[in-house]
């Protein structure tokens, strides 16, 4: 029997307003997973160059870190606690650094790590009981303060590559360094507490020699100087567009096998290998952790999945683990922290105290934090990388570096 076209008007009004009904009551009623708890969250400061001369080393740390906060909190690592990462970009600008330090305490944040200068902090941190995580630790890790990094200082790591330098030296006599940077605390300035240490080794370290800036038009003067002085290794600091520059340089001079050129780990990235071809063979520099294509590691896969899960741009360098090493880091002191005074009291003192606790704490194979109380630097490990066939790769063993006081 047809059914007409006023009764099917009426049967379809019908149906809309039973799915209206079922609509209503699906939204209004309780979700199959139950009501959700309200996360604590925690707010942990950072305060980076992401603009101006050093932007290019930071960018890469900075996606490493934030691609582990977000992992913190999609899995839950802490159950009902939220770490968020406030970050203000303070360029290498000392005012504006004292600046967002003023805001982090106000906040109340309980702790900060910095990817800039950190010395002007000593005094700073430990009057208002608020611990650090630095990547730049020249010149404030000793004695022991409130102030704690993952890997030995600049000056320690150079001690290490001067030693590989003395050991692998197949020349007359004891080979000479000389250092070239700018004359700031990211240049030669950091490395002068080793020199003592360096010369005992039986290694002559040549007067520095300095460039304007961190990215200079032109350094001609300061390779023609090194080379009359009869220098067998330069060490580069601190950027690789530092080394670029020189290194430029020195092959339109003809030195690029004269003299063996290496530097910081920040100056040896594949950006320099595809800027400069096999001219860039054998620049070795010390490393503090694994390097980003060593995927047999755990920590350097889990980096470079969560760089794919998030969709943040792939710009590998070369210390970027040191992102997702502070990330688990400060995860941890935060959970113990928690075990001991309960979230609601969690402050500087509180995180102090748990980061005091670390002891081979191992951060997925990347190194193992320790710090006592008269060591901040989590990690003394250093490993020589060379360039060999445009690829980075280890070519000695993991060495302990030496405590080098810096004052």
């Amino acid at each position: 029997m047809r059914m007409s076209i006023a009764k099917k008007k009426q049967l379809l009004a019908v149906i809309a307003v039973a799915l209206a009904a079922m609509l209503l009551v699906a939204a209004c009623g309780p979700g199959t997973t139950g009501p959700q708890e309200k996360k604590t969250e925690v707010s942990i400061g950072l305060q980076l160059g992401l603009t101006g001369p050093v932007a290019a080393a930071t960018e890469p740390t900075f996606l490493a870190l934030s691609d582990y906060f977000d992992y913190f909190n999609d899995e839950e690592l802490i159950p009902d606690v939220k770490m968020n990462l406030w970050w203000i970009d303070t360029g290498t600008d000392e005012p504006r650094q004292l600046s967002a330090y003023e805001r982090f305490r106000a906040r109340g944040t309980p702790l900060i790590i910095t990817i800039v200068d950190t010395q002007i902090f000593r005094a700073k941190s430990e009057r208002d009981q608020i611990p650090f995580l630095a990547q730049a630790p020249a010149g404030c890790m000793y004695p022991p303060t409130w102030i704690y990094t993952i890997y030995p200082t600049w000056a320690e790591s150079f001690a290490i590559w001067c030693k590989w330098a003395r050991d692998t030296w197949q020349g007359e006599g004891k080979p000479s360094v000389t250092m070239i940077g700018p004359d700031t605390v990211a240049g030669p300035p950091a490395l002068e507490p080793a020199r003592e240490y360096i010369e005992g080794l039986g290694v002559d370290l040549m007067p520095p020699e300095y460039i304007a800036g961190y990215v200079p038009l032109d350094t001609t003067t300061q390779l023609l100087r090194m080379a009359d002085s009869g220098t067998d290794y330069v060490y580069i600091l601190p950027l690789s567009s530092t080394a670029a520059i020189i290194l430029q340089d020195a092959q339109r001079l003809g030195l690029i096998g004269e003299m063996i050129f290496g530097g910081l780990e920040n100056t040896q990235g594949e950006v320099l290998v595809e800027q400069l071809g096999p001219d860039i063979e054998g620049y070795t520099a010390p490393r503090n952790s694994p390097f980003w294509s060593e995927t047999d590691i755990p920590g350097v896969k889990l980096m470079q999945d969560l760089r794919k899960r998030y969709g943040r741009p792939a710009n590998w360098a070369g210390d970027d683990n040191n992102g997702i090493v502070s990330g688990m880091i400060v995860a941890e002191a935060l959970r113990r922290a928690i075990d001991q005074v309960g979230i609601e009291n969690v402050d500087g003192a509180a995180m102090n105290a748990a980061l005091l606790t670390f002891r081979g704490f191992d951060c997925d194979g990347l190194r193992t934090i320790t710090y006592t109380a008269e060591d901040h630097r989590g990690s003394d490990a250093v490993r020589i990388y060379q360039v060999q066939n445009g690829k980075i790769v280890p070519i000695t063993d993991w060495m302990a570096s030496p405590i080098i006081p810096e004052g």
